[in-house]
């Protein structure tokens, strides 16, 4: 199966190439598609979008997932780091001055975990952005295998929505990968329809090395993009791809609500997707819920970090925890890993420690990598 991509600017002002990718054995694709109204057999991605645009604005519940009401987050000034958020006690950024000032959709490499089964690899004619002047071996064109490594929770639960503690890091991501990232996925009972809320460290989409906050959606296993594709904004402080502060534990959750799949972050509602961009498919509930760690990489081996780096049974490594869920059953995620380069370890039915260094003992040295904060 073959998807034509597009060529967008990134958020941060990188120019991403088209994409064109393929199906490696039997499960998924790799995010190229522009998602939303394309994916729904019949409606035209102009007529779905103009119905989006058209529709008026939604109202989020009075209360944030988690139970209390929305206060604004402590914003830092354009263009501030991670490091510099966290030094400051300030929770998320925009980009720097000149570049776009909200989300824009940006097509990269994105993973998916179902139940048993995974997206384990694409191909993808992007390579990813280096952090040097120096090529790497993969770079100079043509298709690259893109692998999917995770560290998972997960748990069957009918619910509204659900949230979750996320420990906000900088993993170090390898010249020659796309992203590491942590997420909360909400899914049918099937896993065909997903939305999903979390940090990533993405050069591709985000330009840079800090952890961002992104938001991302599927409609029949189809990708879409990040920080667009139908969502629709909502926060005037808090957007869909600003840097987070690093080092930090927020929480992030999704619930459904006024015909719309709302996403929080910290103390306020960020934005939502409209239920109109499933059509005719009904997805008001989740029937699975979903919580882990991601590497998107050039090798089924990577040097590139999950979590902070750090395996699970060190009790310093990164945690996804509290998992809870709105009008569903009491929490209980079974935990697996699909890579012994990076490991899991469950401490309650509700949480656990996750994440590794990669295989950085074998995979070949890379000319530069960017600072760790």
């Amino acid at each position: 199966m073959h998807e034509d991509g597009h060529v967008l600017k990134s958020r941060r002002g990188l120019l991403a190439a088209g994409l064109t990718l393929a199906v490696i054995g039997a499960i998924g694709v790799a995010s190229t598609l522009k998602a939303g109204a394309e994916q729904i057999p019949g409606v035209s991605a102009a007529t779905t979008a103009a119905t989006v645009a058209a529709a008026p604005a939604l109202k989020p519940p009075s209360k944030l997932p988690w139970g209390t009401r929305p206060q604004q987050v402590k914003r830092g000034r354009n263009g501030a780091t991670s490091k510099s958020l966290k030094t400051a006690g300030l929770s998320v950024a925009g980009p720097a001055q000149g570049d776009s000032g909200g989300p824009e959709e940006e097509f990269a490499p994105k993973g998916r975990s179902n139940r048993s089964t995974y997206l384990r690899t694409a191909k993808t004619s992007v390579v990813p952005p280096e952090p040097s002047a120096e090529p790497s071996a993969s770079s100079g064109g043509g298709d690259d295998t893109v692998n999917f490594i995770y560290n998972v929770g997960s748990q069957a639960a009918v619910s509204d929505g659900a949230y979750v503690n996320l420990t906000i890091n900088k993993p170090k991501l390898d010249q020659r990968d796309y992203h590491t990232l942590a997420e909360l996925a909400v899914q049918s009972a099937d896993g065909n329809q997903i939305v999903e809320i979390g940090w990533n460290v993405d050069r591709l989409v985000n330009g840079d090395d800090d952890p961002h906050l992104f938001v991302y959606h599927w409609v029949n296993r189809q990708t879409s993009c990040y920080n667009g594709c139908g969502f629709v904004q909502f926060s005037k402080t808090v957007i869909a791809g600003d840097t987070l502060a690093v080092d930090q534990q927020k929480r992030f959750g999704i619930q459904y609500y006024n015909d719309a799949w709302w996403v929080a972050f910290d103390t306020e509602w960020v934005g939502y997707f409209p239920a109109k961009l499933w059509g005719d498919i009904e997805f008001t509930k989740t029937g699975l819920v979903q919580v882990f760690g991601e590497v998107a990489a050039s090798s089924a081996n990577p040097c590139t970090e999950m979590g902070n780096g750090k395996k699970s049974n060190d009790k310093t490594s990164a945690r996804i925890g509290s998992v809870a869920y709105l009008n569903g059953p009491d929490p209980s995620v079974t935990v697996r890993s699909t890579s012994d380069y990076y490991t899991v370890e469950q401490l309650s039915p509700r949480t656990f420690r996750y994440g590794g260094p990669g295989d950085c003992a074998t995979a070949s040295p890379s000319p530069s990598s960017s600072p760790s904060s």
